[in-house]
Parts: C-alpha cells; structure tokens; sequence
C-alpha cells in the first residue's frame, strides 16, 4: 500500500459499507441491516483514497471467538496491497486485544484464501467444516 492511500482504524459509515460491499462484489446488504450490523464491529478499518473510503475491514466477536468480515476493495484500487494491509491492520488490533486463546475464524470467496494464508489461517477440513444458512432466503 503506497502513501497515497490511509489505513484508519473505525468503521466505515453504512454508505460507505453498502457501497463497498457492491463494489468489491459481496452480498449486497440494506442500510437498514447496515445500521443494525456496524455498531457490532469490535475492531474495523477503513482504507481512503483522496478522502474517499475505497478499502474496509472488520471483526466481529465476543471477547473469546471473533470473526473476520466485510473485507472489500474497489475493483480500481485492488492489486495494491490494500487487502493485505487491511487483514493486517485488523489482526494487528485483535493481538492487542484479544486474550492468547482466542479463536479466529473467517469464509473466504474464490482465490481470497491466499490473502488469508498470508496471516497464519488454514483450513479446517478435515477436522471441521464451515457451514452457513440464509435466514429468510
């Protein structure tokens, strides 16, 4: 990440949220559950660009399990190691914080487990799998 680019610890606003969300091709989400979902954020970042959000991050838990969500780049400032220093920024914050047995997890999209690697996350499969649902799907 270049100097023309900030990594700001906080949450990003619900525009900013929605909009990135769109941008970076993760679920659409409404500004009704935006407000409902942000004030939960234990530990967030937000990239800007010229003053402008183009980059966010941020973690969920309960003081023992955490999990990383939410983490999206505009397509145009993807490539430049915003992902990398979000993911860094975010679990640089949850080593200060979080006590040693604290148990992180995340879902990772496509080629993002790459990104993840980087940071100590492995699969858990064989030993457990993810599993999900929609409510109101």
């Amino acid at each position: 990440m270049d100097s023309t680019y900030s990594l700001i610890p906080g949450t990003p606003t619900v525009e900013d949220y929605c909009r990135l969300r769109i941008a970076a091709g993760l679920t659409p989400r409404s500004d009704t559950a935006a407000r409902a979902a942000l004030p939960n954020t234990i530990v967030g970042v937000v990239v800007r660009h010229g003053g402008a959000a183009v980059g966010m991050g941020r973690v969920l838990g309960d003081g023992l399990f955490y999990q990383l969500v939410d983490i999206a780049v505009e397509p145009d400032h993807q490539g430049r190691g915003l992902g990398k220093a979000i993911v860094g920024g975010l679990m640089d914050a949850l080593k200060r914080q979080a006590p040693a047995e604290a148990h992180v997890s995340l879902m990772a999209d496509g080629q993002a487990y790459r990104l993840y690697e980087q940071f100590g996350f492995r699969p858990t499969a064989p030993a457990s799998i993810g599993m999900a649902q929609w409510i109101g799907r």
